[in-house]
């Protein structure tokens, strides 16, 4: 038998207590990622909660259904058609974003874009209008993603295009910057 010119390799032989060892590292780190796991309850239409600073209580996104929209309806309800939260303006409180038009019954009334803020009361308060239903338009392709509202407006180029059909589009943004939401125009997807 020839002898290795390596050093002795003895403290590679595993006795019972390196079994143990390993094992009990191994149930660590399974404790640890069952932690770390997402909530199982929840789902999209959970209301969206941030951590507030210092470890306090999560903040609650606005609800918009207890909202008062600057929206003449002519005495028919208003309509949230879509809702989304985010933090936009960087205070660890949730915003949320509401897509909100008149209950017209049928047809394509114009819609508004609203952002919403946590109020003194009960109600939420109306902090910016993105999008006037004097406007005209319609909103497609609604989200809010790291601070930044995006969605598709749909207009018509004249009174002669029948209200079911916009022939105008303009995909757009908006993002907290310096006080204000500004306002971009998106580049148009490329036509495969």
């Amino acid at each position: 038998m020839q002898t290795s010119e390596l050093p002795d390799l003895a403290h590679t032989d595993t006795t019972p207590l390196h079994w143990l060892a390993t094992a009990a590292a191994m149930a660590a780190v399974i404790a640890a990622a069952g932690l770390l796991q997402p909530d199982p309850t929840a789902s999209a239409s959970t209301p969206h909660r941030t951590t507030a600073q210092h470890g306090t209580a999560p903040a609650v996104a606005p609800d918009p259904a207890k909202a008062s929209f600057p929206l003449d309806c002519g005495g028919l309800k208003s309509v949230v058609a879509e809702q989304a939260t985010g933090d936009l303006d960087g205070d660890a409180r949730p915003e949320t974003v509401a897509v909100v038009h008149c209950d017209a019954g049928s047809g394509t009334p114009p819609s508004g874009v609203y952002v919403l803020t946590r109020g003194s009361g009960p109600a939420p308060r109306v902090v910016a209008t993105l999008v006037d239903p004097a406007q005209g338009m319609s909103i497609s392709e609604f989200a809010v993603r790291d601070g930044i509202v995006s969605a598709t407006l749909l207009g018509y180029s004249s009174e002669a295009v029948a209200r079911c059909c916009p022939d105008q589009q303009e995909r757009v943004t908006w993002q907290w910057k310096g006080g204000a939401f500004v306002r971009t125009v998106r580049a148009a997807p490329a036509n495969a």
